[in-house]
């Protein structure tokens, strides 16, 4: 790129990759992914707001409304939810504190950036899938093909170890263990890593799958037809497809939105079901304690039932009614 006709956010942009996350946080390959998709969408979204092409952008242009403005079309045009949303908060915040440093003209609008809140929301109780749905959402990849083999074995490991969709995708050959005591070693958040073991079943899958696949312990597991690495988005559309199929032999599947993440929370659930402590499927997991973990306890409705069976009815207690203060009696109507 010619640099005469950078404005000042391209610059400031490539220093904040290359010398702020690469060289002083020293950021996972997850979190500069994360953060690059992040500042695509913005400039692609600036771009059509604009007209001016990414390169020419200044840090005027980048102005509260317009971030703003760009969290709304992550939301309602994207169709992301508020997670999503506030985790491209979280990079757009990163980047302009760095941008505060060496822009101080631009001082107020970066500072009206930075007091942009996050959105609150509900936290819905975790969806997985139960056994009878996992098994049809197996068998719907047509494994007469390539891709229908590849997308069986994805699926199977993610449903089995539980792997963020980031790790899953960042596996290279190496990182797969085979024969006895077969796992997959990963690198999850905070540059932690973990290994993972395998069942003999999903071993054999995905040893089958890395036959057929072939080349070096370098290369990616996971790849598209032309042997590029596969994305998020290319995964989800897949497990939207196969999900539609599934549902024909498994109606409860129908109106359930499937995403990577659930079958992560299927991992879960199953550990949880097979009576794995919590603090076992935290480490399993990957998360930095139980708190993340006690949500899988708070969807089970199954441990909940249980809990109660174990409780001892309280018989009622016979007594004389007395009617209640009236001023009490008033605000208790209201």
């Amino acid at each position: 790129m010619d640099g005469s006709v950078m404005s000042l956010v391209a610059p400031t942009l490539q220093g904040f990759f290359t010398d702020r996350l690469s060289t002083q946080r020293q950021a996972s390959q997850h979190t500069i992914a994360s953060y690059r998709d992040t500042c695509r969408l913005l400039l692609q979204f600036m771009h059509g707001r604009t007209g001016k092409p990414p390169s020419r952008l200044d840090w005027g242009d980048l102005d509260a409304a317009a971030v703003t403005a760009f969290l709304e079309h992550v939301e309602t045009d994207r169709g992301n939810g508020p997670r999503t949303r506030n985790a491209r908060l979280t990079a757009i915040r990163s980047l302009f504190v760095y941008a505060s440093l060496r822009h101080p003209e631009h001082a107020t609008s970066i500072a009206q950036v930075l007091a942009i809140p996050p959105k609150r929301f509900d936290k819905a109780i975790v969806a997985y899938l139960d056994d009878a749905e996992a098994a049809a959402l197996l068998a719907a990849p047509n494994r007469g093909t390539w891709v229908g083999r590849r997308d069986y074995a994805l699926m199977a490991l993610a449903i089995q170890t539980g792997l963020r969709i980031s790790e899953l995708l960042g596996l290279n050959r190496g990182d797969i263990v085979l024969g006895t005591g077969g796992h997959v070693r990963c690198e999850g958040k905070g540059r932690k890593q973990r290994s993972v073991p395998m069942t003999s079943p999903v071993r054999s899958i995905v040893e089958a799958w890395l036959r057929e696949r072939g080349g070096k312990a370098s290369d990616p597991v996971f790849i598209t037809r032309p042997g590029r690495p596969l994305s998020i988005d290319a995964v989800q559309r897949r497990l939207t497809l196969h999900a539609e199929t599934a549902a024909a032999q498994c109606p409860s599947l129908r109106g359930k939105h499937l995403s990577p993440h659930v079958l992560r929370h299927t991992s879960a659930m199953a550990l949880l079901h097979a009576g794995v402590d919590t603090t076992v499927i935290a480490l399993w997991l990957g998360h930095a304690d139980t708190r993340s973990t006690n949500a899988y306890l708070h969807a089970d409705l199954a441990i909940k039932e249980r809990a109660l069976a174990r409780l001892t009815p309280i018989p009622p207690q016979p007594g004389r009614y007395r009617p209640p203060d009236r001023l009490i009696a008033f605000l208790e109507g209201l």
